[in-house]
């Protein structure tokens, strides 16, 4: 693969010496996959094979032994300028990432480095295969049961969580509660606690169920309004984005996808080619919150401009997701953060800041749309894919003439 980069000989073979001499073809071609330039490849790999033989001279015989602490130190003792030098920190970390990846870690290593990962990786996989809970769902029970345990450990530690006690509990919640601002965020947080006290017992690793233990935290569901934007704001966002480069063919039709199908972030970054039905004007939507597979109408502008970045402003990647990066690493937008930065990006843009700018926004924008225009709430219920009306009625509060129609009168009133 290098010689896609480089065409003489006696550069080829300089490139090929050191610990890194049986990979270094295997990260160009990553670095050729993820649509990083051909000038960038070549400093990359420059400044790769330079620590390969640093590392190869300073003892090092293979790419197992090749890690931070010695590339600190070709980073501390390479003679570069300090542009060099943060290019060079770029490379490593390829090299580490791709090492990673040849060569896991053992499992004994991983052990000793954290005392806790055994019964945190026991925990995960019962909250996986036992309650079927998602990767994004299981992070958030997943720190607080760590926490839970640097606080044990931080407390008592001569103690083990078999001596844990109903006031140990009390005290505990009473630290995570104080790092909790929202009412919601406290729910969730005595949530996570109890979940992780139920498997403990479970397991037999405390005898008391101390679950019951812990307080409940009253969370009203229905007691706000959802933040929304009015559609012609919406219309403003759409026309102000351009549609002569890629990344705002790219963000036009990811934002008018939000705004006609009130897709979820995970939904529409999860998309792929296959989902779209071109012909029957249709969307599948896979991989959703309740896992029950939906079809959602794809309206025609919305399929025009998904048509037009697709054909026209799509990089040429090996991956079947339609939504991606444009920036080397070229890769499907993985986080919610990425969609959330392009949203607020482009509303300030049109001077619209509110409080939270996502993927929800829009999705609360045209629930509210259909409520005021008098559409059955299953219907809106459908289009959501919410399981239950109730998680919908929330969005009936915005439907005031509706609301001020069926208001009774007042005893005494005028008839």
């Amino acid at each position: 693969m290098l010689e896609s980069f480089f065409q003489y000989p006696r550069v080829l073979a300089r490139m090929r010496v050191g610990p890194l001499a049986g990979e270094i073809d295997l990260i160009a071609k990553d670095l050729g996959r993820l649509g990083y330039a051909v000038a960038s490849t070549k400093r990359y790999l420059s400044l790769m094979a330079s620590f390969s033989r640093f590392a190869g001279q300073n003892g090092c015989s293979g790419p197992k032994g090749l890690d931070d602490a010695i590339s600190n130190r070709f980073l501390a003792e390479f003679p570069v300028s300090a542009g060099t030098r943060s290019v060079a920190q770029t490379a490593l970390a390829h090299v580490l990432r791709h090492l990673a990846s040849r060569y896991p870690r053992s499992a004994e290593r991983v052990g000793i480095d954290d005392p806790d990962a055994s019964l945190l990786t026991a925990f995960d996989a019962h909250l996986r295969d036992v309650r079927g809970l998602r990767r994004r769902s299981r992070e958030g029970v997943l720190l607080a049961a760590r926490r839970m345990l640097h606080w044990c450990r931080d407390r008592y530690p001569a103690r083990t969580l078999s001596r844990l006690t109903g006031e140990d509990v009390l005290a505990l919640v009473s630290r995570l509660l104080d790092d909790c601002r929202a009412d919601s965020t406290r729910s969730q947080a005595v949530s996570h606690v109890r979940s992780f006290l139920r498997y403990l017992h479970g397991v037999g690793m405390i005898r008391t169920d101390l679950a019951c233990m812990v307080p409940r935290v009253p969370c009203w569901h229905l007691v706000r309004i959802p933040d929304s934007l009015s559609w012609p704001e919406v219309r403003t966002v759409i026309e102000a984005i351009g549609t002569t480069d890629p990344v705002a063919k790219r963000d036009r039709a990811l934002i008018l996808l939000l705004a006609t199908t009130g897709l979820r972030s995970q939904e529409v970054r999860r998309l792929e080619l296959a989902d779209v039905g071109w012909r029957t004007g249709e969307l599948r939507v896979r991989r959703t919150k309740s896992r029950r597979e939906r079809v959602v109408p794809l309206l025609d502008e919305p399929g025009q401009a998904l048509a037009e970045y697709v054909l026209h402003g799509r990089p040429r990647v090996d991956t079947t997701r339609i939504f991606l990066r444009h920036v080397p690493p070229v890769a499907p937008l993985e986080y919610p953060s990425t969609v959330s930065a392009i949203i607020r990006r482009r509303l300030a843009d049109c001077g619209i800041r509110p409080k939270r700018a996502g993927a929800h926004l829009f999705r609360h924008s045209l629930a509210t749309r259909m409520v005021q225009q008098n559409r059955p709430v299953k219907e809106v219920a459908d289009l959501l894919g919410h399981q239950r009306i109730d998680t919908t009625a929330i969005y009936i509060k915005v439907a005031l003439p509706q609301l001020g129609d069926v208001a009774l009168p007042f005893p005494g009133g005028d008839a």
